[in-house]
């Protein structure tokens, strides 16, 4: 409870400035407190999808406007990350992640939708599906394992600091783009990949967003596998095969929590394989919007 409410207080400040947002991203209130979202409006299935941080709403400009001709697309930016500024109480466990998505479904009259979501983000959709199975249609996550070889992967590749309570909130505060930097050069396969991304971070975290590592990775160790269990809507997992930070990470440990997952390999790309490969992805997503 003191690190979320410490988190939620350094991370407080005024409304975040709007130059160089996606035409369209507006703050929403909801029933979890305020984030911030972009909606296309359109006609069609809805897809639900958030950036996995430091990433923000503007680097799935591509793959939203290759998405909205055929769906309405739905992008949001979870507390904590982005200018979705973390609440005294939000402590990023499962229960909490998947209360937001289903409070921003809520806030947008949305009754059923596909969630789009990757890495840590791919635990709060099946929380949520198996939370209300009659809203969430289908999964589609990029390099999200079983929760196990997940925790392994923080213990590997998170600096103690910023698994201890506290005392990595105040060093991701401080920190937040030194660290945004290092993650991309960990996370995708060269140096011309990595610039756009570290750019369009770096504009949003220089003008107050939010990069809550220490949050979610402290809010995710505790939890339970069991709460993951059960999932029954049809699943697909994207995994880059060229994203160092994961390169000992049991793959198809997924099918542990979700046996009738499907799993796609992008041998070339990194961390995020629905940005690298955006033409790709779009093509994968309406397949199984249709399906």
């Amino acid at each position: 409870m003191i690190a979320s409410a410490l988190d939620s207080l350094l991370n407080a400040g005024s409304s975040a400035p709007q130059a160089g947002w996606l035409p369209g991203a507006r703050m929403l209130r909801t029933a979890r407190g305020t984030v911030r979202v972009y909606d296309s409006e359109g006609k069609g299935p809805v897809v639900v999808m958030v950036p996995d941080g430091p990433n923000v709403i503007e680097h799935h400009a591509d793959v939203i406007e290759r998405l909205k001709p055929h769906a309405r697309v739905i992008c949001f930016e979870m507390p904590g990350f982005g200018y979705s500024r973390p609440g005294f109480r939000y402590d990023h466990s499962l229960q909490a992640g998947a209360a937001v998505i289903l409070s921003v479904m809520d806030a947008l009259s949305v009754k059923e939708a596909a969630l789009h979501f990757s890495c840590a983000n791919g635990f709060y959709a099946l929380a949520a599906a198996r939370l209300a199975p009659q809203r969430i249609r289908r999964l589609l996550l990029c390099q999200t394992p079983s929760l196990e070889p997940m925790n392994a992967w923080v213990q590997r590749v998170i600096p103690w600091p910023i698994r201890t309570p506290v005392v990595g909130q105040v060093l991701m505060r401080t920190t937040r783009r030194r660290v945004a930097h290092g993650w991309y050069a960990a996370s995708l396969p060269d140096q011309n990949s990595r610039a756009p991304y570290r750019a369009t971070a770096d504009h949003a975290l220089a003008h107050g967003a939010c990069f809550c590592l220490a949050g979610v990775v402290q809010g995710l160790l505790s939890a339970d596998q069991k709460e993951l269990e059960g999932v029954k809507q049809p699943v697909q997992l994207l995994w880059g095969d060229s994203d160092k930070s994961h390169r000992r990470t049991p793959i198809d440990s997924l099918l542990a929590l979700v046996p009738h997952a499907q799993i796609r390999h992008f041998p070339e790309c990194g961390h995020f394989p629905d940005l690298e490969r955006p033409q790709q992805y779009a093509e994968i997503s309406l397949a199984a919007l249709s399906a």
